[in-house]
């Protein structure tokens, strides 16, 4: 008995003490921070470089400045985005639109009653605290209640949820009832009454609710998201594309507010092709470009500034709400953007000083006489280097980061504003010119299909205006690397 309350006794006071600090700075616990490289995509570390061109021209390059800057490691996607990726932007757009009209269909319809045995149940927005009073009220709940907030209202979007597990039907054979035909297709359903009459975007620029007209009409409840057979070229139904819009805002540490909500149709815009070339037959790459397989890992075209600005948005949303379902507080991901001017260059050196294009040489083919990149070469023979168009994004060899077309195929978007003198203007550690109202022309990196040799070297400027759309402009996103990515044992300055 005696030994036992020793054993106690020692326990206790072993507990006791792992659990006091005695009074020693021994910091917050934290768990240990493990980087996790992201899908798709390649580190580029710590480093420095030399801004401006290895090779100045006195004509094209106009003396320019140079300057040695130094960068912050990064992840960059090693391809361009490709259609497949950008489809799976809009495809989750398209169903969350979709979901929530079919939410508010069925809110209508079926009300405050449980009715598990209507074909529109499954589709029943969930409200983000439950009303439930056989459930155990968390502190938290109670609270709301007695605030009386919390609760679902389909006229507020943020106290409810819509349910992802519930498969959607774009056959007319397959749709569930008349109720969800017509909110596929417009008009209204039967055994319905006080529908909303949908409007394209269900917030506004300041993320309120909009108003939704109720009425009993028949004749016009839903606008419906398809386009009938009878009035698409091609004689298929189709999506009506200016219905996929993106809402989302930023934090403006400036101004140390949110912004207003933006409301970004994301839809590549596919008549580039023939807007960008006069007198010239493109329809078959406007019909099928983006959304054909066989285009799959072609990169993404007809895609403006501010689209690649909330295709980034997105992807930092998107994996972190993996991340939230994943398990409680887990940290989450820095969030993926497009790459500063700065970034952009020294990614796309590979590493290499004073390198002309990414690959290093001042030549745009190798020993065999095979060219480096998809561009224009020789006299303007789009043909020369055996692709016509965009190339698949793998294409070529990759530089010395394991970056894919930094050069050629499509020119890339930047998050920088293009300013004239920028080398003169912007600090040397982490340099980037910041956007203003005053000027949208935003910078644009690496040359295309279209052009020639010299827009395809690391250092050359050119710019777009940020809501333009090109068949030669894409994006690649890049993310911030968390720490600092060369290790002790790596480092090459150590002294012992």
């Amino acid at each position: 008995m005696k030994r036992n309350l020793l054993l106690v006794t020692f326990l206790f006071l072993l507990f006791s003490c792992s659990k006091d600090d005695r009074g020693d700075l021994v910091g917050v616990k934290a768990s240990k921070f493990f980087p996790n490289k992201p899908q798709g995509m390649v580190l580029i570390p710590s480093g420095s470089y030399v801004m401006g061109p290895s090779n100045p021209n006195a004509y094209m390059d106009q003396n320019p400045t140079l300057k040695t800057v130094s960068l912050k490691a990064f992840y960059m996607d090693e391809t361009e985005i490709s259609n497949g990726e950008y489809r799976q932007f809009v495809n989750w757009v398209r169903d969350s639109i979709v979901r929530d009209e079919l939410a508010r269909a069925a809110y209508e319809k079926i009300g405050d009653e449980i009715n598990e045995e209507d074909l529109l149940w499954d589709y029943m927005p969930i409200a983000k605290i439950s009303e439930s009073d056989d459930e155990e009220k968390s502190a938290y709940q109670e609270y709301l209640e007695q605030n009386g907030l919390g609760f679902l209202d389909i006229d507020n979007k943020f106290t409810y949820k819509i349910n992802w597990d519930t498969e959607l039907y774009w056959n007319v054979e397959d749709y569930v009832d008349s109720n969800y035909a017509a909110v596929l297709e417009g008009g209204s359903g039967a055994d319905s009454s006080g529908l909303y009459e949908n409007l394209p975007n269900p917030i506004n620029e300041k993320g309120e609710a909009k108003e939704y007209i109720k009425t009993n009409d028949s004749l016009i409840g839903f606008e419906g998201f398809m386009i009938p057979a009878d009035k698409t070229p091609n004689g298929l139904r189709a999506f009506k594309t200016k219905r996929i819009v993106y809402s989302y805002r930023e934090f403006n540490i400036d101004q140390n507010k949110w912004s207003e909500y933006k409301q970004i149709e994301v839809y590549p815009d596919t008549t580039v092709w023939y807007k960008d070339f006069a007198f010239s037959y493109n329809e078959p790459m406007h019909n099928d470009y983006f959304w054909h397989d066989a285009y799959n890992n072609y990169p993404v075209v007809g895609v403006s500034w501010e689209q690649a600005k909330a295709f980034a948005h997105w992807r930092t949303f998107y994996k972190n709400q993996n991340q939230r379902k994943a398990r409680k507080n887990i940290q989450l991901v820095s969030e993926f953007r497009l790459p500063t001017e700065a970034e952009w260059e020294y990614a796309a050196r590979g590493g290499i000083e004073r390198a002309e294009y990414p690959w290093g040489g001042p030549y745009t083919y190798d020993e065999k006489g095979c060219f480096l990149a998809n561009f224009k070469p020789e006299r303007g023979d789009y043909a020369a280097d055996q692709i016509l168009y965009t190339a698949e994004v793998e294409s070529y060899w990759p530089n010395d980061f394991g970056l894919y077309n930094m050069s050629g195929n499509v020119s890339e978007w930047t998050d920088s504003n293009y300013e004239k003198d920028a080398v003169d203007l912007v600090a040397g550690l982490n340099p980037n010119v910041e956007g203003s109202k005053s000027n949208n022309q935003k910078v644009v990196r690496g040359g295309s299909w279209k052009d020639v040799a010299h827009f395809l070297k690391v250092s050359t400027r050119d710019y777009e205006y940020q809501n333009s759309k090109r068949s030669y402009i894409g994006f690649r996103t890049v993310q911030s690397y968390l720490g600092e990515d060369v290790g002790f044992q790596e480092n090459p300055n150590k002294i012992f």
